[in-house]
């Protein structure tokens, strides 16, 4: 098993690049995804939340008011710390299933937003960062998912710098220009990671 760290920065393009993988043959361990399917309605996450929060927590369709619950523990570190109690074992042991099911070629790829942010570099065989510039982030930011400006910036702002992210890659995927670009630059990862050319069933 090749266990790998796919990190970049909002609006880098990781998500494309982590879909494509996974299109090639790639476990992908996506934390943010799993954070949601572990609280989808009938769960025992989500049983745990409105215990925990009350049911002003729910939308009327019963799901799971995300923007609610951020509200009710925002700037209160005992409700956060609830919060990340009852979520953060539900979705280790999730992960830790997916992991377990890969067989011992697989190659495992570990969608981590914060990997440079935690340093978590050492935990992983390989680290793919999925790069882009500062004003190709912001440009993609505001067209694409009608954030404000100003928001964007302040998301950026929060993560760790770009300079931070490629020290610790081991492999940069280039994703400043089109989206093209991003095919040959993966198939030779795949390459790498398995000694294997990828698939010929695009990606795309």
């Amino acid at each position: 098993m090749v266990n790998v760290g796919l990190t970049g920065g909002i609006g880098s393009g990781k998500s494309e690049v982590s879909r494509r993988l996974a299109a090639y043959g790639a476990v992908v361990v996506d934390a943010d995804k799993i954070a949601r399917e572990v609280v989808e309605p009938g769960t025992p996450g989500l049983a745990a939340l409105v215990e925990e929060f009350g049911t002003e927590v729910l939308a009327a369709d019963g799901t799971l008011d995300r923007p609610k619950l951020g509200t009710v523990v925002f700037g209160d570190k005992d409700k956060l710390a609830r919060l990340n109690a009852i979520l953060h074992p539900l979705i280790g042991a999730r992960a830790d299933a997916l992991r377990a099911a890969a067989g011992p070629e697989a190659v495992l790829v570990n969608d981590v937003p914060l990997l440079a942010e935690n340093r978590l570099e050492k935990a992983y065989d390989l680290v793919v960062v999925v790069d882009a510039s500062p004003e190709t982030q912001l440009d993609r930011l505001v067209r694409f998912r009608g954030m404000a400006e100003a928001d964007a910036r302040a998301r950026m702002a929060a993560q760790a710098t770009r300079a931070d992210r490629l020290a610790i890659a081991d492999v940069v995927v280039d994703n400043d220009g089109p989206i093209d670009d991003l095919a040959p630059q993966l198939e030779a990862l795949w390459l790498r990671l398995t000694g294997k050319p990828a698939p010929e069933t695009p990606a795309d």
